[in-house]
């Protein structure tokens, strides 16, 4: 049992971060109109750069897929990670009002680490 829900927790979590990659690439979902002027600044920055916006799609899309493989879990929370601890802070620094939401994709995200955190274990030996 524990298995299923964890494939179906892992389906729509790595379902919502290539639907995001996705999103950076083609813009099919409009931001939302009450956006903090220092997430639009900050956004506007991440675009402008012209590479951090293209490399998190990236990132996202892959890492989302992999999340969705059993075979390669580990992996994708791995790579999505690191994306999981910026979304988080973002929301606790800059906008507060998405926080429930980015905690629990952050305890999802944590909760596939530990599930296969014997094949993290060579890395750190």
């Amino acid at each position: 049992m524990k298995s299923k829900i964890l494939f179906v927790i892992s389906l729509l979590f790595g379902l919502m971060f290539i639907n995001g990659g996705l999103n950076k690439f083609f813009n099919y979902m409009p931001p939302p109109e009450n956006l903090p002027e220092e997430l639009v600044n900050l956004m506007t920055a991440f675009v402008e750069s012209g590479w951090i916006m293209p490399l998190l799609a990236i990132v996202e899309i892959i890492g989302g897929i992999l999340f969705i493989i059993p075979k390669y879990r580990a992996l994708g929370a791995a790579m999505i990670f690191p994306v999981m601890v910026g979304i988080l802070l973002t929301h606790i620094i800059i906008a507060p009002s998405g926080l429930p939401i980015a905690a629990v994709l952050f305890a999802i995200n944590l909760w596939v680490i530990y599930e296969n955190r014997h094949k993290y274990s060579p890395m750190i030996q």
